[in-house]
């Protein structure tokens, strides 16, 4: 790994653990194991590295999660597929993904930060849902329905979830298999 990806790791583990205000630049090089300098020369501002701490784990997430939906033989399928692959991603990154919690367009934790940019990014999330809801009215599989607003309630739902499982201090066993049974009951077609 370069100097520059082990920073970026680090900046998710960081931001992810501590949120923006906590997390400071020397922090970060401590925790990659570089001087504080080379934080500031690969990324310039906090800001900018935590916003592209915050891209780079959406690009992998979207590699991940439309690289296993793609093949699926129907829009329903296709959303079951998209939203296990969405909550394994969250699992199998435990440690990094707090990051998008804290720096979504759904969360409070840095109310400066340039909404319009992280938006763009969880956007192309919610532009595959609409993918594979069209596929799935197309297809039979799934029922006519509005297909903005549905893609943003089933993303929501999934964010919900996510957050529910990282977030909430009690035990939320069950609920990323729940999740997935209540998106797909609600919008099967009968």
């Amino acid at each position: 790994m370069s100097k520059k990806d082990k920073i970026l790791y680090a900046a998710q583990e960081m931001f992810g653990r501590h949120g923006y205000a906590n997390t400071t630049m020397k922090m970060i090089a401590d925790r990659a194991g570089v001087a504080s300098g080379l934080v500031s020369h690969y990324y310039g501002t906090k800001d900018n590295l935590f916003l592209e701490a915050g891209d780079d784990l959406i690009d992998k997430m979207l590699v991940f999660v439309t690289e296993k939906a793609q093949k699926a033989p129907s829009g329903l399928e296709a959303i079951g597929i998209f939203v296990k692959s969405y909550l394994d991603f969250t699992l199998k990154n435990k440690e990094t993904f707090p990051t998008l919690l804290r720096c979504s367009p759904f969360s409070d934790d840095y109310p400066d930060l340039d909404r319009h940019q992280v938006a763009s990014k969880f956007k192309k999330l919610i532009d595959q849902i609409s993918n594979y809801l069209e596929k799935g009215m197309a297809d039979g599989s799934i029922e006519e329905l509005p297909l903005t607003q549905t893609s943003f309630l089933l993303y929501g739902h999934i964010v919900g979830a996510v957050r529910t499982v990282f977030l909430a201090p009690y035990d939320s066993k069950g609920v990323f298999e729940e999740a997935c049974h209540f998106i797909i009951r609600s919008i099967a077609k009968q």
